[in-house]
């Protein structure tokens, strides 16, 4: 069966230089369109998170509206390695570090700092597998119970302590900090690019190389 994503957006350090050139930096949009004490402690993660919806939204407004799919990697790996550490060390935990540790805090915070109310779903793709991530969120549409959702991809920069761990990916573009939102639609529209259950991408990259035309 086939869909539609259309309305793609990213953000990713260096991204405004191409794909090739996304960094492995922990560099954050500024989201200066949200309350300086709201957005202040917020990780790289949910600031690149609330930062593509917002351009989304920027640019089709009704999709604040629309139900929400989130998914991640590695969800807030930085904070749950500094409250792994703070057990350790202090054996305790405090319950801000905790409340903004939890996988959906990227995309709740998203809701809130852009006032939507459509609601949403997170996914853990398991076996890090973006295909089945992205199949779960289509889903919905395919079946025909939403002509339109809103997918959402995000992951930070790792921390150091970790990189060695992870044996799940097939290419270092896939432990890169970056993240995007983009429609997923029945219906054909202008710009649309068509896609179906046999032909998704792999990976992230991947997505965004099919999704954006580079010069």
């Amino acid at each position: 069966m086939k869909f539609y994503i259309n309305t793609v957006k990213a953000w990713a350090p260096g991204i405004e230089n191409g794909l090739g050139s996304i960094k492995n930096e922990k560099l954050s949009p500024k989201i200066e369109f949200t309350d300086a004490m709201f957005r202040r402690r917020f990780s790289q993660l949910t600031k690149m998170t609330i930062q593509v919806v917002h351009d989304v939204i920027e640019e089709v407004p009704e999709a604040r509206d629309f139900k929400i799919v989130f998914t991640s990697f590695r969800g807030e790996i930085e904070r749950e390695f500094a409250i792994d550490r703070m057990i350790i060390e202090d054996r305790s935990v405090l319950p801000a570090a905790f409340s903004l540790s939890v996988f959906n805090t990227p995309i709740a915070a998203s809701t809130i700092a852009l006032k939507m109310k459509g609601g949403y779903s997170v996914i853990f793709p398991s076996k890090a597998s973006f295909r089945d991530a992205l199949l779960s969120a289509a889903a919905s549409v395919l079946s025909g119970d939403e002509k339109d959702i809103l997918f959402v991809y995000a992951d930070e920069k790792i921390p150091d302590e970790y990189r060695d761990t992870l044996g799940n990916y097939s290419s270092t573009a896939e432990l890169l900090p970056m993240a995007f939102a983009c429609i997923m639609s029945s219906e054909k529209k202008d710009g649309s690019i068509e896609t179906d259950s046999a032909s998704l991408a792999e990976t992230p990259i991947e997505f965004l190389k099919k999704a954006i035309k580079e010069p």
